[in-house]
Parts: C-alpha cells; structure tokens; sequence
C-alpha cells in the first residue's frame, strides 16, 4: 500500500483526478458566467448578487478552499511528472497510446500549463483579489442595498483589447490542454472501456472546445457591445 501511495502511477491518478474536477468547477464558473450575456441593468444586477453569493456563503467558501486546493495539486503534481517524465521518457502525466502521444497538447503539455497558470494569476489579480481586497465601484438596487459592482469591473476589463486578445487566446491553450488531458485522466482512472471509447473520445473532444469557446465568447461580447 505504501509502495503504491509513493508511485507514479498513484500521482498520475490524482493529477487526473485533479483534472477533472476541475473541469467540473470550469463549468460551474462558466454558468455563473453566462449572467453576462444579460443586457443592461438586469444583467449588471444579477451578475452582482451571483458574485455576492459567490464571495459569502459558506458553502460556496468551502467549496471554493478544495477548488483553490484542487489547483495546486494539480500544478504540484503535474509539474513533478513532467519532470520526472524528461528524465526517464517523453510522455505527459498520463498513460497515453502512441498516436495519442504523437499530438502537439501533449508534447507540450507543460508549455500549454505554463500559459494557464500564468492566465490563472493574472485572472486572479484582475478579479478575484480586486473582489476581496481592491477598492471595487458599488451598485445601488432599487431598495437602496449597497453592493460590490464586479459586473462594472468585468466589462471594463474586457473594454481593453490587449487584455480581450490575452483572454482568447489563453482559452485557446485550455482547449488544447482539456484536449490531451480529460482523454488521458480518462483513461488513467479506467474509463477507457473499449465499447464506449469512441464515446468518451468525442465528450473529451466536447468538453475541450465547447467550455473554452465558450468563455472566449463572453469578453468578445463584451468588448463589441460596449464600444
């Protein structure tokens, strides 16, 4: 049991595992998200009170300490494969056939992850830490309740093109990360079933480019409706 709790197939099992459960937070985040397609004051509102939730009830807090939680073990242990990988073969941090190897994602997994984490702290720094510790402009409701405007913040960040364009383009790593990486976690945890591996192949091949085009949409809307 130690032997294995220390080996390296145990640690691709929780980079995979890892992984998609960060998948599931990507697409949490993106429903909250999609408040910002809503136009006007009945958008700016809702997204407002969303993120109010988002930022104070205790389960979400909770929540959001295994996500932040997820995400360095994830980077930490990703990070020890590809490294131990270099030393002893070329492979990414997952078990992967060879054509499958043979793709750019997952030849260069660590440049796609170096890319994402760079966007993580930036992201982080624009919106989340703005959130919680920057001075932020407030909306007035209706019955006179003040609340943080993050709806304001977003939509000016994504007035700046340079930041829009960084934004899109990051997604485009996701994609290509989601691509290699939900098909190898996949198959590292033995989903791999031979009967349905067509089917997981096309939700891997679904949830890599729907989820980040997705996002990529929200700033370009963003951008073009408010110039």
């Amino acid at each position: 049991m130690n032997n294995y709790l220390t080996s390296t197939i145990f640690r691709k099992v929780l980079a995979s595992l890892s992984g998609l459960f960060l998948v599931t937070f990507l697409v949490g985040h993106l429903v909250g998200n999609l408040q910002l397609f809503i136009p006007g004051v009945q958008g700016q509102t809702q997204f407002n009170k969303y993120a109010l939730f988002m930022t104070t009830n205790p389960v979400v807090q909770a929540l959001s300490i295994i996500t932040y939680s997820a995400i360095l073990l994830h980077i930490f242990i990703t990070l020890f494969l590809v490294i131990q990988s270099r030393r002893a073969r070329p492979v990414g941090y997952a078990v992967s056939n060879g054509n499958d190897s043979s793709g750019w994602s997952s030849r260069n997994m660590a440049i796609l992850g170096t890319v994402l984490l760079f966007f993580l702290v930036i992201h982080l720094k624009s919106f989340w830490y703005k959130m919680h510790f920057g001075e932020m402009p407030y909306q007035y409701l209706s019955d006179g309740t003040k609340i943080k405007d993050l709806y304001q913040v977003t939509t000016s960040a994504f007035q700046n093109p340079f930041y829009t364009f960084f934004y899109v383009f990051c997604m485009g790593a996701l994609s290509l990360h989601l691509k290699h990486g939900v098909e190898s976690a996949i198959q590292t945890v033995g989903l791999r079933i031979p009967s349905y591996e067509k089917l997981f192949k096309y939700a891997a091949i679904a949830v890599a480019f729907s989820i980040p085009a997705i996002f990529a949409s929200i700033p370009v809307y963003l951008y073009f409706t408010n110039i």
